[in-house]
């Protein structure tokens, strides 16, 4: 896999900054650590802004969330030391968080509306050698059940409602996490098959995750 990080420094600080804000797992805080953000944007300009706590916009009217939102919604996966797991991702954006659920070392199939926003992420992760991702363009709301079932579901935007045919992909024992208001705000329901559901607090609010593939980007 290629060098990622172009300023050490500027990572060791974003570590200290995703501690403050509640992302204490060391695994997910190398992964943040290792895995560049800047790669997954457009222009110096925005590269720069990479290990900043703020949101960057990628092409499609979509964003890259704040790393703090990134690393709780990865740590709120519960996953065990090893990181087996099989993990389905509905929104993709620019692959950033697939890439680093792949350096966790899970299994990684990535569902994104968005063809242009799809064939740029599959390139990312062909050059940082993250064989165990897979990318695809379509509806992710219909999840990818032809490699299910699944350990974890995670939805990167905010949704009103979690449907069957999402839950009915997960595997014995697995969660899907989904940003949902709860109690006047947003937060992650982490839920299983039952729809028995945890909720766990983030920092910032996540857009909307829309429906559909897009057949025009």
């Amino acid at each position: 896999m290629e060098e990622l990080i172009a300023d050490p420094f500027r990572a060791a600080r974003l570590v200290l900054r995703l501690r403050q804000e509640g992302v204490t797992d060391d695994a997910v805080l190398k992964a943040m650590e290792t895995i560049d953000r800047g790669a997954f944007v457009e222009g110096e300009e925005l590269k720069k802004l990479a290990f900043d706590d703020c949101v960057l916009p990628i092409p499609c009217g979509q964003t890259i969330p704040r790393p703090a939102v990134t690393g709780q919604l990865l740590q709120a996966m519960g996953l065990g030391p090893s990181r087996l797991a099989r993990i389905l991702l509905v929104g993709m954006g620019s692959g950033y968080t697939a890439a680093l659920a792949g350096q966790l070392g899970s299994d990684v199939f990535a569902v994104e509306r968005y063809d242009r926003l799809t064939e740029a992420a599959r390139q990312r992760i062909v050059r940082l050698g993250l064989g165990n991702v897979a990318v695809r363009h379509g509806d992710g709301m219909l999840g990818w059940a032809e490699r299910g079932p699944y350990d974890r579901i995670v939805l990167t935007g905010q949704v009103d409602e979690v449907s069957d045919t999402l839950l009915s992909q997960l595997g014995k024992d697995g969660l899907l996490l989904a940003p949902m208001l709860h109690e006047g705000r947003q937060q992650i329901a982490r839920m299983n098959a039952d729809r028995k559901t945890e909720w766990i607090g983030l920092s910032f609010p996540l857009p909307p995750l829309a429906e559909g593939k897009s057949r025009v980007l």
